[in-house]
């Protein structure tokens, strides 16, 4: 009884920290945003962008501090030696969680460019957050029905602001968050992933893949069993692993016609697999393991 009363203190607390952070952050950012609506030219562009970007940031820094504060979450993180934060990285991870998402900002903190993801045309019209997400250069896709050329023609416009500045755009490979039954519903060869849908990542590729410097293919696994969001507020999150590998985007997958040529897009889904199948492999050993701090 007293853990879970002391467990919806610190879940109180941490939510309302997030809120307020949110709120303030996202509020501070908005006349910075008009400005560079209003003015957009290169010079002050480049200015605002700063600021923005140091907004960004801070709101990343204090969701990591009031996660340190309220639990004591064991890392096991490898990976992140050599990156650079003025680097341009695609990013792949396996996705389980609403966690995952404050989990990958922790870890590339300050390592890599601030992760933008892309998101539905719909969410640039949510209020503060919308006019947020939009001053960070966050791709705003529009669902088009036809053919993917008209989807890759909007990337292209969306991402050409990204040849310019150090970017890390985030790609959820799976669509959709882990959890058996949809595992089950698709067939799913792998033992701890969904299929990967390849579409989005041969857009990103499309789209900019020339200016990627490598593709960070992320792996998270929590052994103590996959968290809600509550459980990260309230501090019952325990072993978080993170496993990131660098690896180098094949010449031959730039530039292809996904949609329109068969033989580029077996090439592009067997990368792909082959990628998954290791992935699924390291989770497996990851979660046979267990916790060496434990031994």
């Amino acid at each position: 009884m007293v853990k879970r009363l002391w467990a919806t203190v610190k879940g109180s607390f941490a939510s309302s920290v997030l809120a307020a952070n949110a709120v303030t952050i996202f509020s501070g950012m908005i006349p910075f945003a008009l400005v560079k609506l209003a003015l957009p030219f290169a010079a002050v562009r480049r200015v605002l962008d700063r600021v923005l970007m140091a907004l960004a940031q801070t709101w990343v820094g204090v969701n990591g501090a009031w996660m340190a504060l309220v639990q004591r979450m064991r890392w096991d993180v490898q990976g992140l030696d050599g990156l650079r934060r003025r680097g341009w990285y695609l990013v792949s991870s396996n996705h389980q969680s609403w966690v995952d998402i404050l989990v990958l900002q922790k870890v590339f903190h300050r390592r890599v460019p601030f992760l933008k993801f892309f998101l539905k045309r719909q969410l640039l019209f949510v209020p503060v957050m919308g006019l947020a997400w939009w001053a960070l250069d966050f791709p705003f896709m529009r669902r088009r029905s036809g053919s993917r050329a008209k989807d890759l023609a909007t990337a292209r416009k969306a991402c050409e602001k990204f040849r310019q500045v150090p970017t890390s755009v985030m790609n959820f490979l799976e669509g959709t968050r882990f959890c058996p039954a949809k595992q089950a519903a698709q067939q799913s060869p792998y033992r701890h992933l969904l299929k990967p849908k390849v579409g989005g990542l041969a857009t990103a590729l499309g789209a900019m893949g020339e200016r990627f410097d490598a593709l960070l293919d992320v792996t998270i696994v929590y052994p103590e069993g996959v968290p809600s969001f509550w459980d990260l507020l309230s501090g019952q999150v325990g072993r978080v692993v993170v496993r990131v590998h660098e690896r180098v985007i094949p010449a031959h997958l730039l530039g292809g016609d996904y949609e329109g040529d068969p033989v580029f897009r077996a090439r592009m889904q067997g990368w792909v697999q082959a990628m998954w199948a290791e992935k699924d492999a390291r989770i497996e050993a990851i979660l046979q393991q267990g916790d060496p701090a434990q031994a």
